[in-house]
């Protein structure tokens, strides 16, 4: 089997639609793919609508998470999407990226780039806009050549020049929120420096404490030693290790299955999980 347990779509910062994902996932190869949104699951509906035959759909959403002051991403799967306290905490942080997207706008014409709201809204569409939807603008505009160039401390990196914080969940209560919600919790690329800070290693000691099911090992921003660190913690702690290719469409360079999940571990998330379930495709249309 091959499992690609981390994507997003149309729904918030990927280019796909979520049926135009699921379509790319079955034509990769894949047999598990996880729908995994920003803050939302308003991609699912689609998704499951399209899923082609043989592929299975794993619902799940990446919640925006800091922990003393470092932003960090919590990837859950199989909650059911409409309990409250997890519905309402969701709500929360999405509502507030609008605020927070037009502060970086502010920010930016500032420092003399002609980016408007208007261009950052038509660039995410319907989706949940973030930081990735503005990079795209300065792209746009020849500020800087590629998304990834644009998180730097020039521009929009935490802490950067554009930056401009949001409300973000703390990881204990999330954790709190997913297990609440029958869901199963796995710390996204938890060592991913290139992106910035990173919350330290010994926090996923008082997380695995806490609840965590798992981290995030194989990863395109993790190199072969750090996933060989990330290994060694995982087992001391008794965590669950993930691979997956944070796949978000031509805004990134990687591509789906570029890194994949052990289907031993895939059972177990399965087995772990009550909120929902995986859903096997029929032939979508």
């Amino acid at each position: 089997m091959r499992i690609d347990l981390h994507t997003h779509s149309t729904a918030s910062d990927g280019t796909d639609t979520p049926a135009q994902l699921v379509r790319k996932a079955a034509t990769a190869g894949l047999d598990v793919v996880a729908l995994t949104d920003h803050d939302t699951t308003r991609g699912h509906a689609e998704a499951l609508a399209a899923l082609p035959e043989g592929l299975t759909l794993v619902t799940g959403a990446e919640l925006s998470c800091r922990l003393d002051g470092v932003s960090m991403h919590m990837l859950a799967y199989l909650f059911d999407p409409e309990e409250p306290a997890l519905l309402a905490e969701r709500e929360l942080v999405r509502d507030d990226r609008v605020p927070r997207a037009r502060g970086m706008v502010a920010k930016l014409n500032g420092l003399g780039v002609p980016v408007t709201w208007e261009q950052v809204a038509r660039i995410a569409g319907d989706g949940s806009v973030g930081r990735p939807h503005v990079a795209t603008a300065l792209v746009e505009l020849g500020v800087v050549p590629t998304v990834s160039d644009a998180f730097t401390a020039d521009w929009l990196a935490d802490g950067g020049r554009a930056f401009v914080e949001k409300h973000e969940t703390d990881p204990f209560e999330a954790l709190r929120l997913i297990k609440g919600a029958g869901g199963v919790a796995v710390f996204a690329h938890p060592a991913a420096v290139k992106r910035g800070r990173t919350v330290p290693e010994t926090a996923i000691a008082d997380l695995a404490a806490a609840g965590l099911d798992g981290i995030e090992v194989d990863h395109m921003d993790h190199d072969a030693d750090t996933r060989a660190r990330l290994r060694g913690v995982a087992k001391e702690l008794g965590l669950l290790t993930t691979g997956s290719s944070d796949y978000h469409g031509s805004r990134k360079t990687c591509v789906l299955g570029q890194y994949t999940t052990d289907p031993e571990v895939y059972g177990e998330i399965t087995r772990r999980a009550f909120g929902a379930f995986p859903v096997p495709g029929a032939g979508g249309a």
